[in-house]
Formats: structure tokens, C-alpha cells, sequence
């Protein structure tokens, strides 16, 4: 396993685990195997010109689309169990973290896979318990004809996915705790943001030691576009980052936005209390 942290803006970043390789998913777990068939079935439907799996399959992409990008990556990593079963040197053996120390403090990266590893975990596991308790209760549905239980499959879904980031969490947390992380400053990933933020810093001419430090005291602001999103799955090799990188750097632009928007919106009236004052 090799981990990818890939800042999407000037504070927040995104995890990415390498995926399993085609030649050990004979290891893969039921449940595994139960998921790999749901998306093949999932792509065919993607393909329906019309009809309710046309309709379901739009419905669905929106709703994914807004399912954080944080969770994304957290599910990306494999349970500490599934590991151990691939590899029994797992709970020894150090784990390559890529990053790009011109964007990323290397003396910080522990303590930012600390918080990524256990900020959302009692949200994933509050949501868990919810879905799967509020999934039997749509069981009527199933009984009209034709109309697939879509609740049903809904509540499983996002019930699977908060147990997956949630393993995902305990696996990293693992990780960060027993120091079982090698982080590597990737100098593909160092060419790449050193001319992001140059530009979102207006400075070109900063060494990777200053440019790290003017990251760190830098409001949030954006630092990758859409067509970077490519660029990181070919620098990293991983074609799925590509996907995981565009969800990200879209909920953190959309964010910032509103949080520009409020900030806006605040001064334009603390600056009508004090014209009528």
C-alpha cells in the first residue's frame, strides 16, 4: 500500500491510498467482491439511454458528488484487517507517504494524518449505525412492483460507505501511532505546486523552504484547478486519483466560495450598522 497526500488548497488536503493491483484480487474479501460487482453493475446501468436506471444513475452521481471528498479518501484505504490478510508483514512494515514538501511542512505531515485519521471517525460512526438501523424500515417499498426499493439501497450504501472510511480512519490512525509512515517528498509532486503556488502567492522566485512557509501562513485559498486533477494521476500513476482529486478540489472551491460569499455578506452589514449609527 502507498498513500498519497495531495494538498487541494492551502489547508486542506486529501488522502488517497493506491488501490489494490488486478494480481491479488483473488485475496479480496466477500464483501469486496460483493462492492466490485455492484459498480460493474452500476457502469451498465450508466449506459441506459432512458427508464429508471437512467434516472437512478443521475440521481446517484449528484448524491456521490456531494458525499465529502475526506470520506472519499478514507474509504480508498483498506481495513487494517484486509491488509494484514494481504500482506502479514503489514503490522511491522513502513508505508510510503508521497507528498510535496514545498506545499507540506515534512515535521507536520504526522500531525495532519492524525487529524485526517480521527476528526470524522464518531461522524462515521454515528452515520454507520443510522443507515443500517434506518434501512430494515424501507422494506415496504420492495412489495410495490417494478420500482426498484431505491431508500433501501440508499441507506445500505451510504451504511457500507461510513463503515469504510471508518476503517479506513482506525487503519491510518494505526498507522500514524505505531510510526509505521515513510514520508517521501515526491519531486514530481514539488514541480507541480511549485508553480501553484507561486501563482496563488504571487512569488515565483521562493526557495521550497520559504514557499512551505508561506503556505503555512496563508489564509485558504485554492491551489489546484480541474485540469490538475489529471496531472497528479499521471505523476502518481494512479488513473482513479484522477476522479478523487476533481470531487475534492470542487467541494473546496465551492466552500470557499460561500465562505467568501458570508464574509461579504458580514462586512456589507457591520458597514450599514455603522452608517445608521
Amino acid at each position: 500500500m502507498r498513500l498519497f497526500v495531495v494538498p487541494i488548497s492551502t489547508q486542506r488536503a486529501l488522502i488517497y491510498s493506491r488501490p489494490l493491483s488486478r494480481d491479488i484480487a483473488k485475496e479480496l474479501s466477500v464483501l469486496d467482491r460483493v462492492t466490485n460487482k455492484a459498480a460493474e453493475t452500476w457502469a451498465k446501468w450508466e449506459e441506459a439511454d432512458k427508464g429508471w436506471k437512467k434516472h437512478l444513475v443521475t440521481w446517484g452521481n449528484k448524491v456521490q458528488q456531494r458525499i465529502p471528498f475526506e470520506e472519499w479518501g478514507l474509504k480508498s484505504i483498506p481495513s487494517l484487517k484486509a491488509q494484514r490478510r494481504l500482506d502479514k508483514s503489514s503490522e511491522t512494515k513502513k508505508v510510503d507517504v508521497l507528498f510535496p514538501g514545498n506545499a507540506i511542512k515534512a515535521e507536520k505531515l504526522r500531525s495532519i494524518l492524525r487529524k485526517i485519521a480521527t476528526e470524522r471517525q464518531d461522524l462515521h460512526r454515528k452515520k454507520m449505525w443510522w443507515s443500517l438501523m434506518a434501512a430494515p424500515f424501507t422494506a415496504p417499498i420492495a412489495l410495490i412492483p417494478v420500482v426498484p426499493n431505491i431508500p433501501f439501497f440508499y441507506l445500505a450504501y451510504r451504511g457500507w460507505s461510513h463503515w469504510r472510511a471508518l476503517n479506513g480512519s482506525k487503519h491510518l490512525e494505526y498507522l500514524v501511532e505505531k510510526d509505521l509512515l515513510n514520508p517521501i517528498s515526491f519531486p514530481g509532486l514539488e514541480r507541480l505546486y511549485a508553480k501553484r503556488v507561486a501563482r496563488v502567492l504571487g512569488d515565483s522566485e521562493k526557495s521550497a523552504s520559504s514557499m512551505v512557509e508561506e503556505v503555512e501562513r496563508s489564509e485558504d485559498r485554492l491551489l489546484l484547478n480541474m485540469a490538475d486533477a489529471k496531472k497528479l494521476a499521471s505523476i502518481l500513476d494512479a488513473p482513479e486519483l484522477a476522479l478523487e482529486a476533481e470531487r475534492a478540489i470542487f467541494q473546496v472551491g465551492e466552500s470557499l466560495k460561500a465562505q467568501h460569499q458570508a464574509a461579504k455578506t458580514d462586512q456589507k452589514s457591520a458597514t450599514s450598522r455603522e452608517k445608521k449609527t
